[in-house]
């Protein structure tokens, strides 16, 4: 069975987002548990928390069908001592967060090396950053994923979060969320049948299904390998609607969020109905 949702308004609290989810049709969801563009935010209430977890099961919202996402000002890779602390702090109170809703898993770009160290050190560096977080929180798995290529950012080839994976100690609370545009704009050709097969064959060649927790479903506004992260509404890109077509076919894609962050959140309702029925033709 697909899970499909979107990432909703957490607006005037997490307890918010199950509500949002719910009423736009989703049986997945994604979240941020605070302000993504802040560093430092209110301890989450037990009054939030106890009614997160209460709308979450009056909605019928288990933890492997919610993908919380972290701040954007994280970088688990910083080449310097002072923002790679302040990362790590900020990265450990996120999975904290997820540890108090009764999450399992949080999702996050990995890091850049801001032109300052080389990438493997910095793949180094972000596969230690999981570690120290993983030693610190139980049960919420640390979900990498792949980017654009954007900048200095890493993780934009399976090659590369495959090498941050091989750093990481308890390989059973890592996983991957592939997203559709960040795929196609770091060279992944998610545009046709042939491109996604062999997308997927490589994916699980170089790191495995076994380690993929959800997927974005986005469609692209820039082409093939522009390394260019801007997301467009499903069928509206340059990614068209086959390539979401085939993945609501896919069994591997069972039993995981996958959540669309397209730009357009009144549509939200008309793209996850849609994807319902391809699923069942």
């Amino acid at each position: 069975m697909k899970y499909i949702g979107a990432h909703v308004s957490a607006s005037g609290g997490v307890e918010n987002a199950p509500i949002n989810a719910h009423n736009i049709g989703a049986n997945a969801f994604a979240l941020f548990t605070k302000n993504q563009r802040q560093w430092l935010s209110s301890p989450l209430s037990q009054k939030s928390i106890d009614e997160f977890r209460n709308n979450c099961e009056k909605f019928g919202f288990k933890p492997f069908q919610i993908l919380p996402h972290d701040s954007y000002l994280i970088n688990l890779g910083h080449p310097e001592e002072e923002g790679l602390m302040k990362s790590r702090d900020a990265f450990l109170d996120e999975m904290q967060r997820c540890e108090q809703l009764g999450l399992d898993r949080l999702n996050f770009h990995p890091g850049s090396h801001l032109n300052k160290i080389d990438i493997d050190t910095c793949l180094k560096t972000i596969g230690e950053s999981i570690n120290i977080t993983l030693d610190k929180t139980k049960g919420v798995t640390a979900v990498i994923e792949n980017t654009a290529g954007q900048g200095t950012n890493m993780g934009h080839t399976f090659e590369q979060i495959a090498q941050i994976i091989s750093h990481v100690e308890d390989k059973s609370r890592v996983g991957v969320c592939i997203d559709t545009c960040h795929s196609f704009a770091a060279g992944y050709d998610f545009s046709t049948p042939e491109g996604i097969k062999a997308a997927f064959d490589h994916f699980d060649k170089v790191i495995g299904f076994k380690y993929l927790r959800g997927m974005h479903l986005n469609d692209a506004k820039k082409g093939l390998n522009s390394r260019v992260d801007r997301h467009d509404s499903i069928g509206a890109g340059t990614l068209g609607s086959n390539p979401f077509k085939i993945l609501m076919k896919d069994p591997r894609l069972n039993d995981m969020p996958l959540i669309l962050e397209t730009p357009n959140e009144e549509i939200w309702a008309a793209e996850i109905a849609q994807m319902r029925l391809w699923e069942k033709e």
